[in-house]
């Protein structure tokens, strides 16, 4: 299965660019989201590099962001670079843990392969493991109680245009990291085929 960049943006702003004048853009560089001004009159959600991981990402910190940090540039968040210590990246994995989640179903949607970002390469040495259980906590709570509704309305969106319309179950999330995203969904007819996924230095929110 084929996951061009362009389609990504045309879904998502055939779901969000009307009712909540809202684009998804492609970057030359670091990921931001803008709010709309006097020069462009639509808020900007921009990723990295042309990377569809990076869009779906981004595209997941916008789905719960509420309506007041949707008028600040990044939602109002300040980050902490490459390089965080103990205490910067404990703060960075707490925020990051629902965007995470919404990103894995994303990818489970589309058939894509998702891979959790811890982004702190040159920091010290994390429990990549513990943050993926972290986020699979998160995704089975989501699954029980409901995703963010713009959150389930891109998902849906995904599901119709990558022809992938069986409900999301905690068993199309694999906890083992070895295994691709979606690959529990290839016994029920559902077949992810990209297995390049990669993953970008992303934005990393900390305090508020």
């Amino acid at each position: 299965m084929q996951h061009d960049i362009n389609d990504l943006i045309a879904i998502f702003n055939n779901e969000f660019s009307l009712s909540e004048n809202t684009r998804l853009i492609r970057g030359d560089d670091e990921p931001v989201y803008l709010p709309a001004d006097e020069q462009t009159c639509y808020h900007r959600v921009i990723f990295a590099h042309g990377f569809y991981a990076s869009g779906l990402h981004e595209i997941a910190h916008w789905c719960i962001a509420g309506k007041e940090r949707r008028l600040l540039e990044d939602f109002g968040y300040w980050y902490a670079p490459d390089g965080r210590n103990a205490q910067q990246q404990a703060a960075f994995e707490k925020v990051e843990i629902k965007p995470q989640a919404i990103e894995w179903a994303f990818c489970v949607a589309a058939g894509f392969k998702f891979n959790v970002s811890v982004d702190n390469l040159s920091g010290i040495e994390v429990d990549r493991d513990a943050f993926r259980s972290s986020v699979h906590a998160q995704v089975e709570q989501y699954l029980h109680s409901g995703f963010p509704p713009r959150a389930q309305q891109f998902i849906t969106a995904l599901q119709k245009f990558y022809d992938r319309d069986e409900k999301l179950k905690i068993e199309h999330f694999a906890l083992n990291s070895n295994k691709k995203a979606g690959e529990v969904l290839e016994k029920s007819s559902l077949i992810p085929k990209c297995d390049g996924a990669v993953t970008s230095s992303l934005e990393t929110p900390c305090y508020v």
